[in-house]
């Protein structure tokens, strides 16, 4: 499943003043759990599950919650940029403000692994990160990360 066919406008949300993981796994889950049709409380239960085995801050101030979720009926991603940074106990120890993370059903989990490694890739690159860090709105931080991917 491509990157592409996952984004939705609903769930990219930029500059959101939001000053913990907890907080920034809580509003995940509040955005997709009515378009997952899935309750919000399962929702960020398995994202903490998830980061309980080991944070998903994977340097570069990017952070990829996921997880499975057996109550999913379609896979979601959801992109979001933090006004301020905030800790996540990322790997490289620097503060996170940009968020990719994805829930998806557990029959989808080749393709789990296979969105998780682009999202990674794309992390690498300090000119992508740059764009997706300067977008103001919503609609832009969308546009930014669809021309991306």
């Amino acid at each position: 499943m491509s990157l592409k066919s996952l984004l939705k406008p609903e769930l990219v949300l930029a500059k959101q003043d939001i000053v913990s993981k907890k907080r920034v796994l809580e509003n995940i889950a509040s955005a997709v759990s009515d378009r997952m049709h899935c309750e919000n409380e399962a929702v960020y239960e398995a994202l903490l599950g998830r980061e309980k085995l080991g944070s998903t801050g994977i340097g570069n101030g990017i952070a990829i919650p996921h997880c499975r979720l057996e109550s999913a009926n379609r896979t979601a991603i959801v992109v979001m940029s933090l006004q301020s940074p905030i800790d996540f106990d990322s790997i490289d120890k620097r503060a996170v403000d940009l968020i990719f993370a994805l829930i998806v059903p557990p029959q989808e989990c080749d393709q789990h692994l296979s969105t998780l490694a682009k999202i990674a890739e794309l992390a690498q690159s300090p000119e992508s990160l740059e764009k997706l860090r300067a977008a103001q709105t919503d609609n832009e931080l969308f546009d930014i990360f669809d021309s991306l991917i």
